[in-house]
C-alpha cells in the first residue's frame, strides 16, 4: 500500500526524468557515422532518466501509479507526461532501433522484461489512454517476447549477477507478462527454462553476498523467480535445500550505502528494495507456519526500511531510478 503523499512525491522524480535527455548513458553499437545521434534521436520514447530501462521503469512506475492512486494529485501532468513520449510514431522507432544491426542484445534481459512489465500494467485496463498507449506499445512488446523465444532456448548457462544481466529476475518479470496476457508458448518456455537452471540448485552462496554494486541479489531473484514457478508445497521443499541454514546474516543485514552521489554504490539502496520485495514474497508464497517463513518476514521489513528512506537521496545517481523499485515494492499484491 503506497501513501498518498508518496506517491506524489515519486511521481514527481518519474515525471522530472522521463524527459530529461542528459545526463546520458547510452548502450549503443555504432556500426557507421551515420549511428552517431543524440539519446533522444535513437530512443524517442525512453530517452531520459540517464539510460534507456530506467526510462521504461519510469514508464512503467507512472502507469502504476495512476492505477494504484486514482486521487493523484498530478494525475493530468503525469498522463500528459506519458502522452507525450507513448506515441505510435516514437514506439515505432524504438522497434526500428531493435532491429538494427548488431543489437541482438541489447538491454538483454533487465531492460526487455521491465518493458514487457509495462506492457502488463497496461494490459487490460479499463482506460482510454492505456488502451491507446498498450496499442502502440504492442509492436515493441512483440519484439522484445521474440527476442526471449529466440535466445532463451540457446542460453546454456543462467547468468548469476546482482545486476541487469541477471537471468532470474528477467524471467520472472517476463514470466508475469506471459501469464497476465495469456501468451502461452513464452509461459512454457520460462518455466522450463527456470526449471533447467534452478530446481537443481542447493547450499546458494549468499554468504559472498552483497556485491559492491548490486541491485538485485542473486539469490533472492532466484528464489523469487521459483516461488512464481512451484506449487507452495514444492516451494516449502525445495527452499530449505537452497538455503540449507535458514536465511544467513549477509541476506539479513540491509546493505550499507558509503556514496550516493556514485552511481554504482548508489545500486545498494535498489538492492535493499529489491531484497524487500523478494522476502516478501516469498513469505507470502510459503504455506503457513513453513521454516524460513518468520526469518523472511523480519528481513524483509529491515530492508524496505532502509531502502524507503534514501528514495529521494537529491542525487541523480538514485533518484532517476529507485522510485521504480519503491513503488514495485509498496504496490506487491497482499
Amino acid at each position: 500500500m503506497i501513501a498518498l503523499d508518496q506517491a506524489s512525491r515519486f511521481a514527481r522524480l518519474a515525471v522530472d526524468c522521463i524527459g530529461r535527455e542528459l545526463p546520458n548513458k547510452i548502450e549503443h553499437m555504432i556500426a557507421s557515422a551515420a549511428d552517431v545521434q543524440s539519446p533522444r534521436a535513437l530512443h524517442p520514447a525512453f530517452y531520459g532518466c540517464l539510460d534507456w530501462h530506467s526510462a521504461v521503469h519510469g514508464h512503467w512506475m507512472l502507469v502504476r501509479l495512476l492505477r494504484s492512486v486514482p486521487a493523484l494529485p498530478a494525475a493530468a501532468e503525469v498522463r500528459a507526461a506519458l502522452d507525450a513520449n507513448l506515441t505510435a510514431a516514437n514506439l515505432a522507432a524504438e522497434v526500428a532501433y531493435f532491429a538494427g544491426p548488431g543489437r541482438q542484445s541489447f538491454e538483454r534481459t533487465y531492460g526487455w522484461a521491465w518493458l514487457l512489465q509495462l506492457a502488463t500494467e497496461l494490459h487490460g485496463w479499463d482506460d482510454a489512454d492505456a488502451r491507446r498507449w498498450s496499442a502502440y506499445l504492442g509492436p515493441l512488446s512483440d519484439a522484445i517476447v521474440a527476442r526471449y523465444l529466440a535466445f532463451l532456448p540457446r542460453q546454456t548457462y543462467p547468468i548469476r549477477t546482482g545486476v541487469h544481466a541477471n537471468t532470474a529476475f528477467g524471467a520472472a518479470l517476463a514470466l508475469d507478462f506471459a501469464r497476465t496476457t495469456g501468451h502461452a508458448a513464452l509461459e512454457a518456455l520460462l518455466v522450463e527454462r527456470a526449471l533447467a537452471y534452478y530446481a537443481e540448485d542447493r547450499d546458494a552462496p549468499a554468504a559472498w553476498e552483497p556485491g559492491g554494486e548490486d541491485f538485485l541479489s542473486p539469490a533472492l531473484v532466484e528464489a523469487d523467480l521459483m516461488r512464481r514457478v512451484l506449487h507452495p508445497d514444492e516451494l516449502a521443499a525445495w527452499l530449505p535445500g537452497f538455503l540449507p541454514r535458514g536465511l544467513p546474516p549477509s541476506l539479513r543485514a540491509p546493505a550499507i550505502v558509503s556514496d550516493r552521489s556514485d552511481p554504482k554504490l548508489a545500486h545498494l539502496d535498489g538492492l535493499n528494495l529489491s531484497r524487500a520485495w523478494c522476502l516478501r514474497a516469498l513469505a507470502g508464497a510459503l504455506p503457513p507456519g513453513a521454516p524460513l517463513q518468520a526469518e523472511l518476514v523480519a528481513a524483509a521489513e529491515a530492508h524496505a526500511a532502509a531502502g524507503l528512506a534514501h528514495v529521494a537521496t537529491g542525487d541523480y545517481m538514485g533518484e532517476h531510478w529507485l522510485a521504480s523499485f519503491a513503488v514495485y515494492l509498496m504496490t506487491l499484491p497482499a
